[in-house]
């Protein structure tokens, strides 16, 4: 796999429904509406697209695949997962089988034969991290992934991992509202030349601006539908920093940016509608000093 990231990864998983919760299957964006993503993110210059087989139920991969049938990118690059239920009661985690014909039922929906990489969506107690990595190697010596790595891990999952395969990529939740990562995943991934990938960059909305103190919840918003993951911001320090953010600027383009000036981190956006682009394209034209990273970083400790 290249060493020239991108930074900026359009992340697909409200494509055909929200992340991987069955319950939202057949919701969230419309091929249609997803189609328009795609093509305003390819104009801008966003040529890496993140997935997962269980996306929508499937929804997300094939969405993708039907873009790019019909509009032959060149030099396209995709990341999809697996962990994750297909459907309500189906088998989940990293069985090798179960590896072997997640990727290929990934494949045949993006209607290609390799993608670049692949990553465990979960971490599987159940399964040795040396077996997943064999199955991985497997995968990758077939040509039908370029490389591999893990998502949702902690930094001693991590530093297991590293210990039984070239696992060359991590994603995980990271943003002024989720620092977890500092600790030891980020120094983990710099130590090893692993590409860190941030996931959830505006913790679910709440770093847009989009939610007050003592207002209601917007209609349609993360919070009305998938709330538990962020609860514990109702929280008046947390309202206070936001505040404070909205004061400096355009919070979203604050708090990407805030992510981008570190030179170890890429960014999985997941924009709803071809206008959320914007604050990730304007953080890459007007980049944080460290001085004004370090305040933000204080701002929210």
């Amino acid at each position: 796999m290249s060493r020239a990231y991108p930074r900026v990864i359009l992340g697909c998983g409200n494509f055909g429904g929200i992340g991987s919760a069955p319950a939202f299957f057949g919701h969230g964006e419309t091929l249609e509406q997803a189609l328009e993503l795609m093509d305003a993110a390819w104009e801008a210059g966003i040529t890496w697209f993140d997935t997962a087989d269980a996306y929508g139920g499937g929804r997300s991969e094939i969405y993708i695949g039907e873009w790019i049938r019909s509009r032959r990118p060149d030099g396209l690059r995709l990341t999809t997962k697996t962990f994750n239920p297909m459907a309500e009661g189906e088998d989940h985690g990293l069985a090798p089988a179960r590896v072997r014909r997640q990727v290929e039922t990934s494949l045949d929906r993006l209607g290609v034969e390799g993608v670049d990489l692949y990553l465990a969506h979960d971490w599987d107690p159940d399964v040795p991290v040396a077996e997943l990595a064999a199955v991985f190697e497997e995968l990758v010596a077939a040509g039908t992934i370029g490389a591999y790595g893990l998502s949702n891990v902690d930094g001693a999952q991590l530093a297991e991992a590293l210990e039984a395969g070239a696992f060359a990529a991590v994603q995980d939740s990271y943003s002024l509202l989720d620092r977890e990562a500092e600790r030891d995943v980020l120094p983990l991934c710099a130590a090893n030349d692993v590409w860190f990938q941030a996931f959830s960059p505006l913790a679910g909305g709440w770093l847009t601006g989009k939610y007050r103190r003592d207002a209601p919840t917007p209609e349609g918003s993360r919070m009305t539908m998938r709330p538990g993951p962020y609860e514990h911001l109702h929280d008046d320090r947390v309202y206070d920093a936001l505040e404070e953010l909205a004061r400096r600027g355009d919070p979203a383009t604050l708090a990407l940016a805030w992510l981008l000036a570190d030179e170890r981190v890429s960014v999985v956006l997941g924009p709803r509608r071809p206008a959320h682009l914007e604050p990730a394209l304007a953080a890459l034209r007007q980049p944080l000093t460290q001085a004004d990273r370090e305040e933000l970083s204080a701002l929210f400790a």
